[in-house]
């Protein structure tokens, strides 16, 4: 091997190792947001109101229907109804982007939504938004934001 070869080598290599371990960090953090995400739809859609309170952060907010919630509002009067609503939706899933600088991330999803409410059928286009923060018990959701509209 050239001199310069071997001095580019070892010069490049704690830079490109440290590019690798950055890598694997943000994956894991990634895969943890998305865990974190998953877990909260998975407890509205069970009704689990225990496991909402896990992963929701005390401070929350919820935005919807041009209304603000705190996490308290929310648990005394939307929880329930959410829950059932979205139990009898068939749902699939259309984009989900997740974004992470530091200790907050986003996940924004689409999906389609359908099903029949009471004597309704309903075919809708969902968006989520979550927000959500590193805490030192793991990632917990801070804001949700949902909108949908008719197909």
């Amino acid at each position: 091997m050239r001199p310069l070869s071997l001095l580019v080598l070892l010069i490049a290599t704690p830079a490109f190792a440290q590019d690798i371990a950055h890598a694997a960090h943000h994956a894991d953090d990634e895969a943890q947001v998305l865990s974190a995400a998953d877990q909260f739809t998975e407890a509205i859609i069970a009704g689990d109101q225990a496991a909402m309170e896990g992963i929701f952060a005390e401070n929350a907010l919820i935005l919807e229907s041009g209304g603000i919630e705190t996490r308290k509002e929310y648990f005394g009067h939307h929880f329930g109804a959410d829950s059932e609503f979205l139990a009898a939706m068939a749902r699939e899933p259309i984009d989900r982007i997740v974004s992470i600088h530091g200790d907050v991330a986003w996940v924004s999803s689409q999906t389609r939504m359908h099903g029949q409410i009471g004597e309704r059928d309903l075919d809708l286009n969902s968006a989520e938004l979550l927000v959500l923060q590193r805490t030192l018990d793991g990632w917990r959701v801070s804001a949700v934001h949902w909108s949908s509209r008719s197909r």
